[in-house]
């Protein structure tokens, strides 16, 4: 069950990530970072197989083994036992969380909100392991520090169909809700963050359990397809992105730009650390032709604005976010068994330097200027959701 219980679940909201910077890095990783094999990209010929893809069984009973297992006190629940009003997905689902760690700071990492992007489930369930299991002081620091809101699967109705969206179901008779056009409606879960939308069951249920946890800051887990890096045609094996685009229309009003500094800051940590690893290549997530995307309806943007949709989050809080974007999905032709090991160690590996850089306070100190020498193709504009394309 989540340690959280009505008004105390608004508990830490006025600490300050800045207090993290006090911290000193009391060791190096103790564990090797995983070794990451001579990049076996996915092929874009044949058929993909995704035999090997979780199914929402295959996480479930992986978090209930976790929770048996785990020497650290992981907790798993769904959000029925949370106390959501909303709590099940479109077709009834239950949406799990797994929680761990004692520290003042709750951090949200979420994955797999979009069905066709598995690794994300992959990645967080690695992660969640090694926090309930290891004792190395690199893990002790973290589960001091922090403590984790995992969510391995925030869309298991998409991740079952194998399709980005979730359907709109009829609550009674569970049919496919159809549009004027006759069509079943699809929504996609990262949209739908917005003071006129919240169409989904999950959206809704997410949305609370956030409100109700008030995190420090978090990561979201995406696929992109394949992608070559700008200016050298070498394959990209992450993109590191932020919705909300550094420099940009919106995020440098946010908090007096604090957000727009802490987040380049982030993937500055994450592009130095992983570029000791020959095998992984990374750039700056864009959308083409040099423009930054700057959505205000996605789920990580919305956290960011401090959205209050309801009466839920009437004290504004609000915190910073970045995505991970890793190489092939399951589109036909775009994810390849051979490349799924090292996609996957790419994303732990990603997510806990970035955490122990955040716990030691190494993170606060990095240049943030240093986010225009990670890849990328000149900036001409920002793609928005509410102004079409608007020119740098």
């Amino acid at each position: 069950m989540p340690r959280f219980n009505g008004e105390s679940t608004r508990k830490r909201r006025g600490l300050a990530l800045a207090a993290t910077a006090a911290i000193a890095l009391t060791a190096p990783l103790a564990v090797a970072a995983p070794a990451i094999a001579k990049a076996n990209l996915p092929s874009p010929n044949g058929q993909t197989n995704i035999s090997s893809i979780l199914t929402y069984a295959d996480v479930v009973k992986e978090l209930k083994k976790l929770e048996s297992t785990s020497r650290h006190g992981v907790d798993v629940f769904t959000l029925e036992e949370a106390g959501t009003k909303v709590n099940k997905s479109e077709q009834g689902r239950d949406l799990y969380v797994a929680t761990v760690g004692n520290g003042p700071q709750d951090v949200w990492l979420q994955g797999r909100i979009h069905g066709n992007e598995p690794y994300g489930s992959d990645s967080l369930l690695t992660l969640l392991k090694d926090l309930g299991t290891n004792g190395s002081p690199d893990y002790k620091l973290l589960r001091e520090k922090f403590t984790f809101h995992i969510i391995p699967m925030y869309n298991p109705d998409g991740s079952e169909a194998n399709i980005r969206h979730t359907i709109l179901r009829d609550p009674v008779t569970g049919d496919p809700e159809l549009g004027t056009n006759g069509r079943e409606q699809r929504i996609d879960l990262n949209r739908d963050w917005t003071p006129t939308g919240f169409v989904a069951n999950e959206s809704l249920a997410f949305y609370e359990y956030w409100t109700m946890v008030d995190p420090a800051f978090g990561i979201d887990i995406h696929h992109q397809g394949l992608k070559k890096e700008w200016g050298t045609n070498d394959d990209v094996t992450m993109s590191l992105g932020i919705s909300l685009a550094p420099g940009g229309p919106t995020l440098p009003g946010i908090k007096n730009g604090a957000y727009d500094v802490l987040t380049r800051q982030m993937q500055v940590h994450i592009y130095d650390e992983l570029s000791k690893y020959g095998s992984i290549n990374i750039d700056r997530y864009q959308v083409g032709n040099g423009q930054e995307i700057d959505i205000k309806g996605g789920v990580v943007s919305a956290m960011m604005l401090g959205l209050d949709y309801g009466g839920m989050n009437s004290e504004g809080h609000s915190n910073p976010v970045i995505f991970l974007e890793t190489s092939g999905n399951t589109s036909n032709g775009s994810l390849g068994q051979k490349a799924r090991g090292a996609l996957i160690k790419q994303n732990v590996l990603a997510v806990k330097e970035l955490l122990l850089g955040m716990a030691s306070g190494e993170v606060q100190q990095e240049d943030p200027e240093r986010w225009e020498e990670i890849p990328h193709q000149p900036v001409t504009g920002y793609q928005t959701d509410y102004a079409g394309v608007i020119p740098k």
